[in-house]
This record gives C-alpha cells, sequence and structure tokens, in this order.
C-alpha cells in the first residue's frame, strides 16, 4: 500500500526551495504548512537576510511524524557507509530507534513515538535540523 505523500513531500520541498533559489532577496523566515497546502515568506524591513534561511517545516496534526529531538545535523545511519535504520515503507514500532541527531558531539537517537509505515524521509543525510523539524511522515501500519 503506497501513502499519497509518498513523494509528494519531496516534490513539494524541492520546488519551495527552487522558488527560494530565483528570489531577488532571501527572506528571514520561511514556514510550509503541509496540512493546508499554504507557505509564508517574511522578509527583514529593506535588508536582505544576513545568514542562512531558516525553514521551518510545519505538518497538520493529521500527519503522524517523527520529529527531532534537537537542534543538530541528522543522520539515517549509525555510521557513515553504514545500512540506514529504516528506510521508506518499513514498519516501525514505538521506541524503535529510526535515526541519529548529533547535537554538540553527542548522538542523540531519535525514537518513533507511535506504530506505523515510513511514507518519507524528509532531511537528507548530514542536513543539518532544528528541535521539532519533521525528519520522517508516517503512515498507518496494516497490523
Amino acid at each position: 500500500m503506497t501513502s499519497p505523500l509518498d513523494g509528494q513531500l519531496d516534490r513539494v520541498r524541492a520546488s519551495l526551495l527552487s522558488t527560494l533559489d530565483s528570489l531577488p532577496a532571501l527572506p528571514t523566515r520561511f514556514t510550509v504548512r503541509v496540512a493546508d497546502v499554504a507557505f509564508e515568506l517574511e522578509w527583514a524591513e529593506g535588508a536582505r537576510a544576513a545568514g542562512p534561511v531558516v525553514v521551518e517545516e510545519v505538518t497538520g496534526t493529521d500527519v503522524p511524524a517523527i520529529r527531532s529531538p534537537s537542534v543538530g545535523t541528522f543522520y539515517r545511519a549509525a555510521e557513515p557507509g553504514a545500512e540506514p535504520f529504516v528506510r521508506v515503507g518499513d514498519t516501525v514500532h514505538k521506541g524503535q530507534q529510526v535515526a541519529i541527531v548529533e547535537a554538540m558531539k553527542l548522538m542523540l537517537p531519535v525514537e518513533s513515538d507511535q506504530d506505523g509505515r515510513v511514507a518519507s524521509v524528509l532531511p537528507a543525510d548530514g542536513d543539518p535540523v532544528q528541535y521539532g523539524q519533521t525528519l520522517f511522515t508516517l503512515e498507518p501500519s496494516d497490523g
């Protein structure tokens, strides 16, 4: 069983990042809401953003998700070259480790807080993530 979200979130993300690249000035804030398909851009008054754009991804309560426990770097596997903890389509159980977030040289396990099937993995391996950012979307499992 495939989810209607399979691939769609990745396409939306790529399209929005492409849009950001085409803007004459970077916004200081960019918010995406998946549930009602809305996004917001905010610029500092008369100024170009000095640093990187903060992308805050918000999913509606109707989309089960696993979120980052901390600011840090997202890793899908225990070490470089190892198999990822989970892949799209895998069934996960509450308490199962699905990734790692490295924060200030601490390796924090990311555990699922619910049962389900992995519908998408949003950040790429090695991407910086924010506290509470959606890392995985889930769909209900068959059992």
